[in-house]
């Protein structure tokens, strides 16, 4: 699969229980007899990878699994639940089992408020996650963590459920059986997520982190009559007035929420474009390279009514506006 559809505005890395009680010698699986070593491998790779996303300013987003020594809505039941099968309950509340191991804790610390904390195998089932997401408008969750065939597949099978994209970091999941995990990733592919390594992620990052164009603004048209031209695309085509702030030279000017707007000035025989906008990911480092390419600037870095933005000249003459939400001079 190529990442390429997806954008980093819109993504999350999820680490799934990366906890003492699942990866460490001395956790709870480990003195259950199960063999710790591949699990804490995915560590060094996570470590690498969670770096690189804070780094690109991309959510990273934590599941603290979280367990009582008394449940009494699993002591309801008459089979046997699977902390029955482990020496001790895992990831008991307020305990060093519980904690997330030495080598990635510093970088759990950066967000507390991206700590999740849950009580049963679904990062979604019952928590704040989905809230989360929605808050920070995460559409695309790279999924990492252990153990491979419990949370992480919950999980997965829960953000499917939900419509995100899901991407299953290969080398970044582990769990304590090969053999039940290379079934479970078949079905995963077949169904639920696409699967990637970590290093294709982080060139996905790289690839997305330089200067771009991220999608279409609006269109500026320069009319005769504004008066007449509103009343056309309102009353005659149904658009609808979007709030915008004032022009800086002070022009008449009315937005759409269709995409265009209207800008006074325009005389006979005059073009009718005033200027089409693009969002970009990164205003300084495009105007640098335009400059590099001799490209003709109409305006330089300044605060515009969307953000900082520049207004170039393209090969045949049209003014092109550049914005980058949220960025200012």
């Amino acid at each position: 699969m190529s990442l390429d559809v997806l954008e980093p505005g819109k993504s999350a890395l999820l680490v799934i229980d990366l906890q003492n009680a699942f990866i460490h010698e001395e956790g709870t699986l480990g003195v259950s007899g199960v063999d710790t070593r591949r699990l804490s491998a995915i560590v060094p790779p996570l470590k690498t990878l969670i770096e690189r996303f804070q780094q690109a300013d991309i959510p990273v987003l934590w599941t603290l699994q979280e367990h009582f020594a008394t449940d009494h809505s699993r002591a309801g039941k008459k089979l046997a639940n699977h902390t029955a099968r482990r020496k001790q309950i895992s990831a008991l509340a307020n305990t060093w089992d519980e904690e997330i191991v030495d080598e990635l804790k510093d970088l759990a610390a950066v967000n507390p408020a991206h700590v999740i904390r849950k009580h049963r195998f679904g990062a979604f089932h019952e928590t704040r996650l989905e809230i989360l997401l929605r808050i920070l408008g995460v559409r695309h969750l790279f999924v990492t963590g252990a153990t491979t065939n419990a949370c992480v597949e919950t999980s997965i099978r829960e953000a499917y459920l939900r419509d995100l994209d899901v991407v299953a970091v290969d080398d970044c999941i582990a769990g304590v059986n090969g053999t039940w995990e290379t079934t479970a990733k078949e079905v995963w592919q077949q169904y639920f997520c696409e699967l990637s390594t970590s290093a294709e992620v982080a060139s996905w990052i790289d690839e997305k982190s330089r200067p771009r164009v991220l999608e279409y603004g609006h269109q500026l048209i320069m009319v005769e009559d504004i008066d007449r031209s509103v009343d056309f695309y309102t009353r005659l085509l149904g658009f609808s007035i979007r709030p915008a702030k004032p022009l800086a030279d002070g022009r008449p000017f009315t937005a759409f929420r269709q995409g265009i707007a209207l800008i006074a000035g325009k005389e006979a025989g005059h073009r009718q474009i005033d200027h089409i906008a693009f969002e970009v990911n990164d205003v300084r480092g495009l105007a640098a390279r335009l400059k590099e390419a001799d490209v003709h600037f109409f305006n330089d870095l300044h605060d515009g009514p969307y953000g900082l933005s520049i207004y170039v000249r393209d090969p045949d003459g049209t003014k092109i506006e550049l914005y980058e939400t949220g960025a200012a001079a």
